[in-house]
């Protein structure tokens, strides 16, 4: 991109309206009213699943204080990081902060992961359960489903 074409483009990027905030509504006329979030339990269970599978790979691949441990525990970049130290060196203390800081990082996204893993997991459960104590309660006289329009009239 030329130079000139570029300032045309901030030009005419900064001449359009801003707009701070927009929400997305259900229009009121026909077809409006009638969305509604719908999730599937399957996609529960894979989001779950990769969060699970995201957990253990990071859990093993991640870990850099434990990479190359020696007999008393101290992985390689700790080792690195207590020579520099003995040697005089500040990078020594610098390594350490940051083996710390990514390890409390890291465990933060292992949690965050498990905690998605095991609520998705939970939420399939449950709502399966929900699911089929509403269609066994939701019965007509003669034992039959009652309909989507029937139940979406009590709703109005």
């Amino acid at each position: 991109m030329v130079w000139d074409e570029w300032e045309k483009t901030k030009v005419d990027v900064a001449g359009e309206r801003q707009v701070a905030m927009r929400l997305n509504q259900v229009t009121s006329g026909p077809g409006g009213g009638q969305a509604d979030l719908v999730v599937h339990q399957d996609d529960l269970g894979e989001v779950g699943h990769e969060a699970f599978l995201l957990h253990g790979q990071l859990q093993k691949q991640a870990d850099i204080a434990g990479a190359g441990a020696d007999g008393s525990g101290s992985g390689s970049t700790m080792q690195a990081a207590a020579s520099l130290k003995t040697a005089g060196l500040s990078l020594g203390g610098e390594l350490e902060t940051t083996v710390s800081v990514w390890t409390s990082q890291v465990k933060t996204v292992l949690q965050a992961c498990a905690h998605i893993s095991n609520h998705l997991d939970y939420s399939k459960k449950a709502h399966a359960a929900d699911d089929e104590a509403i269609a066994a309660s939701l019965r007509n006289r003669d034992g039959s489903a009652v309909s989507v329009s029937r139940i979406d009239a009590y709703l109005k």
